[in-house]
Parts: C-alpha cells; structure tokens; sequence
C-alpha cells in the first residue's frame, strides 16, 4: 500500500539520479539543461519535478546537496541541544504544522523483545522514496527507507529489533499517522521500543529544529554523558523512526555528514529538503 501520492517517491527517484551526477562533477556545477537531459526531461519539466517537491529551483537545491553543505550548516544553523530545550524547539515546532506525541516502552517491556506485542506494518510513499512504516496501538515504533537498501533488508532490519513480536500487515491502521509524517500536518504518534540510553539520546535528537543540525558530541553532552560520544553514536544509528526522530540532523565536528542507517543520499536529501523549506517559510 502506498500513502496515494506516488508522485512523492518518484521525485526522490528523480533527485536521487541528481544527487549522483551532482556529487560526479562537483566541485563544478551542473547546468539545469544537462540535469534535465540526464533525466530525460526537458528543462521546464525537470524544474517543475523540483518546485512541486521542495518549492526552489534546481540551482538553489545543488547548492544545499553539495558536498560542503553539512559544513556551511554546523556554521550557519549549529544548534546547542540544552538551548533547544530550553526554549521549547521541539514537539510541534520541529516539522512546520506536525503535532508530534511520544511515549516510550518500560525498560522491563524492551527486555522481553516485543514479546506479546501486536506491531502493524505496510509499506508507503515518501518524499524519500519507498518507507516501511510500523505501528502498535500507541504509535508508530519503526519507519524505514528502501531506496538505498531495498525493501528486504529494511524489513530484516526492523523485524529484528523486536523478534518476540507478532507482526501483522495492516497499512490502513497506521495510515494516519504516517500521513501526518510525511505531509507535515496532523499528528503523528510515536511508540519508542529502545533501551533506556537510547530512548535519552533520541530524546536529544527531537529537540533538534527543523533545518539545524548538531554533533554527534553536543548530544552526548545535552544527555549528561559527555565522554560517551560514540555510544551516542550507535544510538543514534540505531534510530527506528527516522525523520521523525532526526538522526539525519547529527553531524561530525567537522561537518562530515558521518553515517545513515538507511545510506547517505537519503541523509543529504533529508537535510537539503528541509534546508531549503526553512529558508521559503523565512521568506514567507
């Protein structure tokens, strides 16, 4: 089952392509006309594909997914987690019009590995090309992309974080919430399944706002574990719900995008999408 709007994943199809051809020639750009013929689009179709999904030009996106577009974020848009939680940068404000309402599973019921859990899954269209999404009762606990990995391995790897659940497909079930996620209105729940040092590092990454990035260190230290860099790190690769938990947002010191869980191109997606929607809602 799809989410009704294919459209979505094609035009991650198509920016896929970009990203490949852009990272190719970079550091020179590449000219609308040659993207377009590379597509097999004329130019004003090849513009259109763009303004409908991220509402810039194709000029101003190779910008944000050029490979020192992390760097210029950690200057221009670093934000301190302890500040971001001070001041409320979290929950509805983070994804534009996305109300955002999460619990987390006891300690004792992540122990017993989803044992008499009921998780609903299905498969949708995203901006971000295919998504496995699951639900239980509370919320959705898994969202994957299949673009980089295919649709087996996402599905090995969410199965497996639960083996003691029973899964069952069920699309229209978390429908809703899945469309919130991705149309970035509504509200969307979240049932987090993670060890307790998980779930606080996860915690961390939600109060990260839309369109800024942190490092993998500040959110060590927003969680009291300053030296525990790179178990922070393997928290945060080990994210169930990305996008709605922003894993994609952590960054190396030195602006490196560092890795994701579910392959870079996504992850630079994902940073120039919401890039460029920050700067068109400054405009507004």
């Amino acid at each position: 089952m799809t989410d009704g709007n294919p459209e979505r994943a094609y035009h991650y199809a198509v920016i896929r392509r970009a990203i490949e051809i852009i990272d190719a020639a970079w550091p020179e750009p590449v000219s609308l006309e040659r993207l377009a013929a590379e597509m097999k689009m004329s130019p004003a179709h090849f513009q259109r594909v763009f303004s409908r999904w991220v509402g810039v030009s194709p000029k101003r996106y190779q910008q944000y997914l050029a490979l020192d577009h992390a760097r210029a974020l950690l200057r221009e848009r670093f934000t301190t987690l302890e500040t971001a939680q001070a001041v409320g940068l979290s929950g509805s404000g983070r994804l534009h019009d996305l109300f955002l309402r999460w619990e987390a599973m006891s300690p004792g019921d992540y122990a017993r590995r989803g044992a008499g859990l009921t998780i609903r899954w299905g498969w949708f269209d995203s901006p971000f090309g295919e998504a496995l999404a699951m639900g239980t009762e509370r919320g959705l606990c898994g969202l994957a992309f299949a673009a980089e990995t295919g649709r087996a391995a996402a599905m090995e790897d969410m199965t497996s974080r639960w083996p003691e659940a029973r899964f069952v497909e069920d699309a229209a079930a978390i429908a809703p919430w899945v469309e919130a996620a991705f149309g970035l209105s509504g509200e969307a729940r979240l049932h987090l399944i993670g060890a307790p040092f998980q779930i606080k590092v996860w915690e961390a990454l939600l109060a990260i706002p839309s369109g800024h990035v942190t490092t993998y260190s500040a959110i060590a230290g927003a969680i009291g574990q300053p030296r525990a860099v790179r178990a922070v790190g393997t928290a945060v690769g080990r994210n169930p719900v990305s996008w709605l938990i922003p894993c994609h947002r952590a960054l190396r010191k030195t602006g490196g995008l560092g890795g994701y869980h579910w392959g870079l191109p996504v992850k630079r997606a994902m940073l120039a999408f919401e890039s460029a929607r920050a700067e068109g809602a400054a405009k507004a």
